[in-house]
């Protein structure tokens, strides 16, 4: 496999449940939209050759920024879910000369607070079969219906939070995700895709600080995170 390694950071969505007015990426926090802190975050890590953002065909807010000059960093096409923006995002890097057998991490734009330390040990622990940040469930886990009623107490062990950067080899993640496209199969996040797949992708223990802005409420804990950083 090459050691070269790129990233695709799907930006199209409008963070609908943050109530603003504007995509929640664009919000900002100390000064800086929530875009730039994690493009800064991503930029930190020396190994990456090139991050394609896939963006809103109507995006009237990323070109506004100087980071969108970086030239390390690249735009396309977004799509209207999230796994469609992801697999654009690989078609571009693929167009730009990188290569089936590179490496990509795919990282969510809502995750302003990813370490150097994780984007390190993801990198050093990648596997051909992907590779994934995640953080094991600490509480206990209860399965509710509808209704909120608790069915039943669900076994922690060996249970774990999803996180992103999700890492795989770019061929393999395109391929993965235009089968389940083609099968009609529900992608929730890369890891997904690549287990429809008949793959397994292995967990790599990442820190509870990088958390998704996804509410109100998660500005002032991403802030709180930021600052703790700097």
């Amino acid at each position: 496999m090459s050691d070269q390694l790129y990233a695709v950071v799907p930006a199209a969505g409008i963070g609908s449940r943050m109530q603003a007015d504007r995509p929640k990426q664009y919000l900002s926090i100390l000064n800086n939209t929530i875009l730039e802190h994690t493009l800064n975050q991503l930029l930190g890590f020396s190994a990456f050759k090139k991050i394609i953002l896939p963006i809103a065909k109507h995006d009237d807010f990323f070109t506004k920024l100087e980071i969108s000059q970086h030239s390390k960093i690249d735009t396309c096409s977004g799509g209207a879910e999230r796994f469609e923006s992801v697999l654009n995002g690989l078609t571009k890097l693929l167009s730009i000369g990188a290569k089936e057998s590179d490496w990509v991490m795919v990282h969510d734009v809502a995750r302003p607070c990813i370490r150097q330390q994780d984007l390190q040990a993801l990198f050093e622990q990648r596997n051909t079969q992907g590779t994934i940040l995640g953080m094991q469930v600490r509480d206990t886990m209860k399965r509710c219906d509808e209704h909120g009623r608790i069915i039943t107490t669900v076994e922690r062990d060996n249970l774990w939070h999803a996180l992103t950067p999700q890492m795989a080899p770019i061929g393999l993640l395109k391929t993965c995700i235009e089968t389940c496209i083609s099968d009609n199969h529900n992608i929730t996040d890369e890891a997904s895709a690549l287990e429809y797949c008949g793959y397994q992708p292995v967990m790599v223990a990442g820190h509870p600080s990088n958390i998704k802005v996804t509410r109100p409420d998660d500005l002032m804990m991403a802030q709180v995170f930021l600052q703790e950083q700097q």
